[in-house]
């Protein structure tokens, strides 16, 4: 039997509650087309680390990558370890591969495989240099804030700020506008004598949120989550040292209230480029053989909690959409699915029904037989990690457990506790740590967080008087 083509498209901080028909119609009618995992979420809250975990099946800290490697002192944390076997790897020998936009997926190698077509961010600025035109952002839409390094010092950086403004030089010349033209292009340009394999990386909607027309004017107003501009009852006071806090927290619901119609423009953007690359599979009699997988790496806060961008364990920042659209040779027993999935998940999925051989060591498991119908292995849980931005510093860790999401924010000597029922409330309002009858739910958690750290080779502890040091130092100042 012939291996089906594979299309794998990632969105870049998309927020999961954002995927609807009003916003993503094209977006929406392929979830319907496919198996929807309705719990899906990143293995860390940060590009290159997120990004390392999917294509490679292993949570960060198993493939080294913990951190964006912007710092040339810690980029050791900021790239996956070598001869650690990532997807582009196992498929290019039988699959005509291409890569097109946004590359974190870092590795000491100069490009992660070597017999992928690659289009990035560094072809994007070419052009943009040859057509004159300037690169969407700028100055405006950065601020500053404190950043910790190496977990012993704070050093002043700029990054980007809510600011909305309108790109004059048009789709073409967006990012999302090239990357979707270079994804064309392959498909048109593809080897037609081997199955066809895309990697289409966009970046909407992350910043900076300077959009061309019509998409900057297409929403005139938004609704906006209960907890957007609102720093719920026992929120961990530790964001506020981190850049979601630092930046966050400076602006109003009714500031939020004037972004999020630009941020849902852009999200429209990227419904649009996914149509496109659609609508050329379709008219290329590709669509019926075409395995499709829509995910992104991870969320975006946009004002909920009162935070901003990413890099911190709540559902808008962790939870993922994740849809996989099989080929039409395979009908699904099961078309959304409640267990709770991982982006580590991915990769061994792909591999079951691809019929590639796993790697060993994968950190994730096959969701195929959630698909057939017949549920997922038991597993005590889901793990997110976070280490800091482009340096070591602000560290939490998280494990995702039926209803049940433990958070534990460190920063410098300080452990912070949030327990959520994220089921009975999704917006994560009610912070349950204080409440002494989940106390042995807290220590059974901390416990297979410590287990789980331990076995993947965490550079952190957990000490095992985080849960009495946390109800002695903070119950004195909590809002029950």
């Amino acid at each position: 039997m012939p291996k089906p083509h594979v299309v794998i498209i990632m969105a870049d901080q998309l927020r999961h509650d954002v995927c609807t028909p009003q916003y993503t119609p094209a977006i929406h009618r392929l979830s319907e087309e496919g198996v929807v995992f309705e719990r899906a979420y990143c293995a860390s809250p940060l590009c290159v680390p997120a990004r390392g975990a999917f294509f490679t099946g292993k949570y960060p800290n198993q493939t080294g990558c913990i951190i964006n490697p912007w710092e040339d002192v810690e980029r050791q944390h900021g790239v996956v370890r070598s001869g650690t076997a990532n997807l582009y790897q196992l498929l290019e020998g039988a699959w005509d591969s291409w890569h097109c936009g946004k590359q974190h997926l870092l590795t000491d190698e100069k490009r992660p495989a070597a017999a992928t077509r690659w289009n990035t961010e560094h072809d994007y600025g070419a052009f943009l240099k040859n057509n004159g035109h300037r690169k969407p952002g700028g100055a405006a839409f950065t601020g500053i804030c404190p950043e910790m390094f190496g977990g012993r010092i704070t050093r002043m950086r700029r990054y980007s700020i809510p600011t909305t403004g309108c790109y004059e030089h048009g789709f073409d010349s967006f990012f999302d506008g090239y990357i979707a033209s270079s994804a064309l292009s392959a498909l048109r340009q593809r080897d037609r004598s081997k199955p066809f394999l895309l990697n289409a990386m966009f970046l909407a909607p992350h910043p900076p949120l300077d959009i061309p027309q019509p998409w900057y004017s297409l929403y005139k107003d938004a609704v906006l989550p209960r907890n957007v501009g609102v720093w719920s009852p026992n929120q961990s006071p530790l964001q506020l040292y981190n850049l979601p806090g630092a930046l966050g927290a400076r602006y109003t619901r009714d500031d939020w209230q004037k972004i999020w119609p630009v941020y849902l423009g852009l999200v429209t953007l990227l419904d649009h480029c996914v149509a496109l690359l659609l609508n050329e599979l379709k008219a290329q009699g590709m669509y019926d053989d075409t395995l499709i997988v829509f995910t992104a790496d991870h969320g975006e806060m946009l004002g909920s909690h009162c935070l901003w961008q990413k890099m911190c364990m709540y559902e808008e920042s962790v939870r993922t959409p994740l849809f996989i659209k099989f080929p039409r040779s395979f009908q699904p027993a099961a078309r959304k699915i409640r267990d709770v999935a991982s982006a580590v998940d991915v990769l061994p999925t792909l591999c079951e029904f691809l019929e590639v051989p796993a790697p060993s060591g994968l950190a994730g498991q096959s969701l195929m037989p959630a698909v057939r119908g017949e549920g997922l292995k038991p597993r005590e849980g889901i793990y997110v990690q976070f280490d800091g931005n482009g340096a070591r510093g602000n560290f939490q860790r998280c494990v995702i457990d039926g209803d049940s999401k433990l958070i534990v924010d460190m920063f410098k000597d300080e452990t912070f506790l949030e327990l959520y029922n994220v089921t009975a409330d999704p917006e994560e309002m009610n912070n349950l740590a204080f409440d002494p009858a989940h106390g042995e739910r807290i220590e059974a958690m901390l416990a297979r967080l410590r287990a789980w750290m331990r076995d993947t080779g965490d550079l952190l502890q957990i000490s095992e008087n985080a849960y009495s040091r946390f109800v002695a130092d903070y119950a004195p100042f909590s809002r029950l």
